[in-house]
């Protein structure tokens, strides 16, 4: 499988003429990332993790792109059929050819004011694992990490655990859109020094660039 990365927590799966893409969100380069997908999987419904519009677009010029989200997504994009379907954590199912597992289930408690929502992991490939915004840690071997780097939910020290409790052979950065050169620095040597010293390779990712799992 070869991975893709676009800006923030987008990603795009490829294996010969099969292709899905993760959380195609506002920030990202949706129209790049999303050329000839048969596929797409959305880990919950903020505006950085999902372009409703562009989505919605998307689906309407190809009756045989499908989608797996959370139904919060699903009620948000509208009824499309059997072109979107709800993904809750337990199942397992196949998406563009890939086998898929989800798990987690909640969203990561950004300020106890603020109500928590949905978010589903997948588990791609038996391999790659996108948490989307949570740290949630599955119960199954992960071949490659992407490890959501920085956001307001979340604080160095529990980027760190979370990397090191899932012990991926692999490692890269998603969700970091928010950080500067000089912030993406400073966390960045931190997580690669202690995930290193648990035998995980941390490597920087940025968009554009590709890795094969």
């Amino acid at each position: 499988m070869q991975l893709t990365k676009f800006t923030h927590s987008c990603v795009r799966i490829e294996d010969g003429d099969r292709a899905l893409v993760l959380d195609p969100g506002a920030f990202s380069e949706f129209d790049a990332a999303m050329d000839g997908a048969q596929a797409v999987l959305i880990t919950h419904e903020h505006a950085d993790h999902l372009d409703a519009d562009k989505l919605r677009a998307a689906l309407a010029r190809d009756p045989s792109l499908r989608v797996w989200a959370p139904a919060s997504v699903v009620a948000q994009l509208g009824d499309l059929g059997e072109q979107v379907v709800a993904a809750e954590p337990g199942q397992a199912f196949e998406a563009a050819g890939f086998p898929v597992r989800a798990f987690g289930g909640q969203h990561a408690v950004i300020h106890p004011s603020i109500p928590t929502i949905s978010n589903v992991g997948y588990l791609v490939g038996d391999a790659v694992y996108h948490p989307g915004d949570s740290f949630f840690v599955p119960p199954a071997a992960v071949s490659v990490l992407l490890l959501p780097l920085h956001a307001p939910w979340s604080k160095m020290a529990e980027v760190i655990d979370f990397a090191i409790s899932v012990r991926a052979p692999q490692v890269r950065p998603i969700h970091d859109a928010l950080l500067n050169d000089l912030g993406r620095g400073v966390v960045e040597m931190q997580v690669g020094r202690l995930v290193g010293e648990h035998g995980s390779d941390y490597a920087g990712w940025a968009p554009s660039d590709t890795l094969t799992a």
